[in-house]
């Protein structure tokens, strides 16, 4: 079964999300938390410095994180539209959405929000995961 680079990714973004069966944080909720943990300290019994640096970097660690994410899923998603051009002219064989299979040339590459899709021998819609071999 081909893999789609433009499915759906479980993110966090300030609020939790499951990933794995689990809820998960994000960096806002991680900030959020920092943030919560400060304001309710007791002046006069601050917390240990060391405890707040290991915070700070675990957050710094995060956003970075974060950030590689979200550069690896916009590097995979522009490869996919590559490889979704670079199929313009070839003849293909494709699965149709009723399972079957055919054989045609791509005539055109269409992108929208959702990604690439094909028109093979005047069928339009066809997503470049549908392809599964090229002549």
């Amino acid at each position: 079964m081909p893999i789609d680079p433009l499915a759906p990714v479980t993110t966090s973004t300030g609020a939790a999300s499951t990933q794995g069966g689990g809820p998960t944080l994000g960096k806002d909720d991680f900030l959020k938390l920092l943030i919560g943990q400060m304001q309710n300290q007791d002046p006069l019994s601050p917390q240990d410095p060391s405890q707040q640096m290991g915070q700070l970097t675990q957050f710094s660690i995060l956003e970075q994180l974060t950030n590689l994410t979200q550069t690896s899923t916009a590097s995979a998603a522009n490869n996919y539209d590559n490889e979704a051009v670079a199929l313009l002219g070839k003849t293909v064989t494709y699965t149709k959405s009723d399972a079957s299979s055919a054989t045609g040339v791509v005539q055109k590459v269409t992108f929208s929000k959702d990604g690439p899709s094909l028109t093979i021998d005047g069928t339009a819609g066809i997503p470049p995961v549908a392809v599964t071999g090229v002549a």
